[in-house]
C-alpha cells in the first residue's frame, strides 16, 4: 500500500462541471456553477484522535499514523494534486425553500482510487467556504465526535452510509451556542474526514433547477449518471427518468434499514439527502429507547415533529416529489415521474412491513399482519419497552412457553413495576399471537434465532453513550471512545464483555444535555 504522502487526488467533479468564477472566498450567492474552489483552514495544533483502520486499508493508505496523514487530514497541508472546493446546492428545510445552501462547513478534496472504486474525501469543519454565510465554517468536537461514531456504526449495522476516515481535534477554540439560548460558550475544535462514492445531494440538483439553469442541471445529471450509475446508459430522458426511479429505489432501502435499527436522522431536509441512498449529515440524530414512532432527537422539530421515527418514510417522499419537480426540466413527462413516485409508495410500505415481519422471525405475509404489527407498536409504546433490547431478547422466544418470556419483556421496559404488570394481560395475548404465527411458520428454534439476530443489532450508539465519550475525551482521556468504537464494529455479536452496553437508558440521561435531544448546533 502507498503512503499517504505518495497518494494522487483525482478532480472529476472539478474537471468535468462548471466552476464559480470568483476566487475570493467571502459569503456571497453564486451562479452558474457547482461548485467553488477554497483553502481548508491552518489549525494550530492539530492532533489526531481516532482513525478507522478498516476503511485506511480499503483506501490503501499505509501509515495513517503519521504526520503526514494528519496534516492533510486536519486541513493543514494538500495532496498531490488535490483541488479543494465547496459545492453549490440548496434544499427544502423543515418543508420550506431556502435557496442557496452549499458545503458551509464541508471541504472537498477529491477522489482517492483503491482497488478500481473511487472514493470521494471531504474534510467536515476545516474552515469557512463562499457558503458558510454568517458562520465559520468550523465544527466543534461534541458534534464531531458523535458523527465520527455515528457513521462507522450505521456501516457495521449494514445501513447505506457515508463513512470517517479519521478525527483530528484542532487545538483551536470555537464559538458556539448550544442550545441556541443566547449563551455561546468556547468549545474544542475539531475536523471529521468524510469519505463516500460522492456527497452530491438532491439539493445539488434542487439550486440549479430553481435558477432555470438548465445546461449545468443537465451536466450535473450526466455526470451523476457517468460515475455513480453507469449501467443507465447514455443520457436521454429515458435515462434520466431511469435515474430518478433508482434514487428513488436507493432511498426506500435506506430509509427500511433506518426503521429497522431504530434510527432517527432528525433533520431530513432535502440538502441532507444523498442521491446515492446514503445516510448523510449526522446531526441530531438518536437511536429509539422506549418505542415512540412520534419522537425525534431534534429540538428544532419538538413541535411540529417533522422528522420524527414513524414518519421518514414519508419524508422521504416529500424529499423525493422536490427531486422530481427539479428533474422535470429534463423529463418532461409529469406521468411517468408520478408513477415512479407511485412505485415508491407501493414499494416501500411492502418492504417496511415484510422488514418489520423479518424481524420476527416470520417471512410469510399475510393480509392482517400490517394491523397485527401495528398492534405490536401501540403495546411497545404502552410498556415503554427499548426497541433495541425487546427484539433482541425475542430471539430467545419459545413459542410452546409464551407466558415466560413476561421476564424477557420486564428487562425491555422503562415503566415501574406497577405500571408494567396492569399492562401483563395485554403482553401476553400478543406473546401468544405471535406463539401462533412461530408455529404456523414452522421453523427451527436455533435457526430462527440465528436469522433475527443478523436483523436486530445487540449494541447501538445510544445518545448517552456518545455523551459519555466525549465527557471523557474532554478531560483528556480516549479510553471510552475506543472502547465503544471497538463495540459498533461488531453490533449483532454477542461481545460478553461489552455486556454492560446492552442495558436500559440510565435514568440520569433522561434528560440531560446531549442525551435526550439536541440541537442543529456544530
Amino acid at each position: 500500500m502507498p503512503k499517504i504522502e505518495d497518494i494522487v487526488f483525482r478532480n472529476s467533479f472539478v474537471e468535468e462541471l462548471a466552476g464559480d468564477e470568483e476566487l475570493k472566498n467571502y459569503p456571497r450567492q453564486v451562479y452558474n456553477a457547482c461548485y467553488s474552489r477554497v483553502d481548508t483552514r491552518i489549525s494550530s495544533h492539530p492532533s489526531l484522535l481516532i482513525y478507522s483502520k478498516d476503511l485506511a486499508k480499503e483506501l490503501a493508505i499505509a501509515n495513517p499514523e503519521s504526520k503526514t496523514f494528519l496534516d492533510i487530514f486536519s486541513g493543514n497541508a494538500k495532496a498531490k494534486n488535490s483541488f479543494p472546493y465547496a459545492m453549490c446546492y440548496g434544499g427544502h428545510q423543515f418543508g420550506h425553500w431556502a435557496g442557496q445552501l452549499g458545503d458551509g462547513r464541508a471541504i472537498n478534496l477529491g477522489e482517492l482510487i483503491s482497488n478500481n472504486k473511487a472514493y470521494s474525501l471531504q474534510l467536515k469543519g476545516a474552515g469557512s467556504t463562499p457558503y458558510s454565510r454568517s458562520a465559520d465554517g468550523l465544527a466543534v468536537l461534541r458534534s464531531s465526535l458523535r458523527e465520527f461514531l455515528c457513521s462507522e456504526a450505521m456501516h457495521y449495522l449494514g445501513v447505506p452510509t457515508t463513512r470517517a476516515l479519521s478525527l483530528a481535534i484542532t487545538g483551536d477554540q470555537v464559538l458556539r451556542d448550544m442550545l441556541y439560548d443566547g449563551n455561546p460558550a468556547h468549545e474544542a475544535g475539531a475536523v471529521v474526514c468524510r469519505v463516500a462514492p460522492s456527497f452530491i445531494r438532491f439539493g445539488n440538483f434542487e439550486i440549479l433547477s430553481a435558477r432555470k439553469d438548465y445546461s449545468n442541471l443537465k451536466s450535473l445529471c450526466d455526470y451523476t449518471i457517468k460515475h455513480f450509475f453507469p449501467e443507465l446508459g447514455e443520457a436521454s430522458k429515458k435515462t434520466y427518468l431511469a435515474f430518478f426511479e433508482e434514487v428513488a429505489k436507493r432511498t426506500a432501502d435506506m430509509i427500511v434499514h433506518w426503521q429497522r435499527v431504530g434510527f432517527v436522522h432528525g433533520v431530513m431536509n432535502t440538502d441532507n439527502m444523498s442521491i446515492l441512498g446514503l445516510s448523510i449529515d449526522y446531526g441530531p440524530y438518536g437511536w429509539l429507547e422506549d418505542f415512540d414512532l412520534e419522537w425525534t432527537p431534534n429540538t428544532t422539530d419538538r413541535e411540529h415533529k417533522r422528522y420524527r421515527f414513524g414518519n421518514q418514510g414519508e419524508i422521504a417522499l416529500w424529499n423525493l416529489i422536490q427531486l422530481a419537480n427539479a428533474l422535470y426540466p429534463l423529463i418532461e413527462d409529469v406521468a411517468a415521474l408520478e408513477a415512479i413516485l407511485d412505485r415508491y409508495r407501493s414499494n416501500y410500505v411492502q418492504d417496511y412491513y415484510k422488514m418489520q415481519l423479518a424481524k420476527l422471525g416470520i417471512y410469510n405475509l399475510k393480509a392482517s399482519d400490517q394491523a397485527w404489527i401495528e398492534a405490536l407498536f401501540s403495546l411497545m409504546k404502552k410498556a415503554e419497552l427499548d426497541m433495541t433490547i425487546f427484539y433482541r431478547n425475542l430471539a430467545n422466544f419459545d413459542e410452546n412457553t409464551p407466558k415466560e418470556h413476561l421476564v424477557e419483556v420486564q428487562k425491555a421496559s422503562y415503566l415501574n413495576a406497577p405500571d408494567l404488570k396492569a399492562l401483563e394481560g395485554e403482553i401476553l395475548e400478543w406473546l401468544e399471537s405471535y406463539a401462533t404465527r412461530l408455529k404456523e411458520e414452522n421453523t427451527k428454534k436455533e435457526e430462527r434465532r440465528k436469522k433475527m439476530h443478523l436483523l436486530n443489532p445487540k449494541y447501538v450508539l445510544r445518545n448517552y453513550m456518545a455523551q459519555m465519550a466525549i465527557d471523557e475525551v474532554e478531560k483528556g482521556s480516549k479510553d471510552l471512545l475506543l472502547e465503544l468504537y471497538q463495540l459498533l464494529q461488531h453490533p449483532y455479536d454477542e461481545q460478553e464483555e461489552m455486556e454492560k452496553w446492552f442495558a436500559l437508558r440510565p435514568e440520569w440521561a433522561k434528560t440531560k444535555i446531549g442525551c435526550s435531544q439536541l440541537s442543529c448546533s456544530s
